[in-house]
């Protein structure tokens, strides 16, 4: 078992200031180092053209563009190596599993990837410029793969396809912007809808009304559906789906056959999190291990979450928070059944 954690950062501030705190933070970073040498061994599939970046930036999400500015700043690197390692604009997105289930009263998720992706940042930013306060873990620094807002709207995205891509914003920061910038379910299938899109992804929304979306969004269509369970396959835009879909089908099916022993948030956290039950994975060499549970309850604005399995999750109250009271955990610890190496604890990742 290897042990891992992930630090928690609060912020309260303008995007700029907050992108600079993070870059100063960041600085000298194995997660920074582990970025860069990364592209030493491969070359990207992708061309960072700043201006066109900050072309579709200004145009969907200016305040993103600020904090991506202080970014740079604050690590002192050129704008083309942020975007390539933290911009979420037209770079590669990565395979993945994940699996989400809701009720009217709470979304709870396993978020399954690959160690050296991991961030190890958990964030809460409450922006004084523009946007939303927000809580939940970071990708890529300055994307979410999942999350909650302070108008109680819960989103977390799962893995599809990542052929055919396209010039668009992949996953995490699409993640990011609805998060930011919706206050409801409606509000994010609209913004879904008018961005463009890299690969092919689902995000599952909710609101304090209770109703959840999955909207199934690729660079060619974008169509929605009302569903209380997601795994890493589409239902409505089929032909985007990858040929093997047998893990996908079965984790889904897991859920549906269980939904009945998941009716509280305590139950469903266990059920997700509990490496004997069907749903924790540990495929880490492919790209789809468990590597952290949330649950989040958008009427309490509270988020429950967990590194690794078997594990008691820590519970935030975003309530406090955004009334200015400070949480006093700096940093979380867990385990996973792996000796890969995580991008934010180990040096010299291959």
């Amino acid at each position: 078992m290897k042990q891992i954690y992930s630090d928690v950062i609060q912020f309260r501030g303008t995007h700029y200031d907050f992108g600079f705190a993070l870059g100063k933070r960041l600085r000298d970073s194995l997660t920074v180092k582990n970025r860069q040498q990364g592209w030493q061994l491969k070359r990207p599939r992708f061309e960072i053209d700043v201006g066109e970046a900050e072309k579709q930036f200004r145009r969907f999400a200016p305040a993103i563009w600020d904090e991506l500015l202080g970014l740079r700043n604050g690590l002192q690197l050129p704008m083309e190596e942020v975007l390539r390692d933290f911009g979420g604009y037209r770079v590669e997105p990565d395979k993945s599993g994940c699996s989400i289930f809701t009720t009217p009263d709470f979304m709870v998720r396993n978020y399954d990837f690959h160690p050296f992706t991991y961030d190890g940042m958990f964030s809460l930013f409450q922006p004084t410029d523009d946007g939303y306060a927000f809580i939940g873990p970071t990708s890529r620094i300055t994307g979410r793969m999942d999350g909650m807002n302070e108008k109680g709207l819960v989103m977390g995205y799962n893995f599809t396809h990542r052929k055919k891509t396209r010039d668009g914003f992949v996953c995490y920061m699409v993640g990011r912007m609805i998060l930011e910038k919706c206050a409801n379910v409606d509000e994010a299938i609209e913004l879904v809808q008018s961005v463009p899109h890299r690969g092919a992804f689902s995000y599952n929304v909710m609101d304090i009304n209770g109703k959840t979306y999955v909207i199934e969004a690729g660079p060619r269509a974008v169509e929605v559906r009302e569903s209380n369970i997601c795994t890493n396959h589409f239902e409505i835009l089929t032909e985007e789906n990858r040929r093997y879909l047998k893990d996908s089908y079965k984790r889904m099916n897991i859920i549906e056959e269980n939904r009945q022993n998941m009716l509280d948030a305590n139950q469903a956290f266990r059920f997700f999190n509990d490496t004997d039950k069907g749903v924790f994975a540990e495929q880490y060499k492919s790209w789809a291990g468990t590597i952290h549970t949330s649950l989040y309850l958008p009427n309490e604005k509270q988020v429950w979450f967990s590194l690794g399995g078997d594990q008691e999750p820590e519970i935030f109250d975003f309530n406090q928070w955004l009334v200015g009271e400070d949480v006093t955990i700096e940093r979380m610890y867990g385990e996973v059944n792996t000796n890969l190496g995580f991008a934010n604890i180990d040096k010299n990742l291959r």
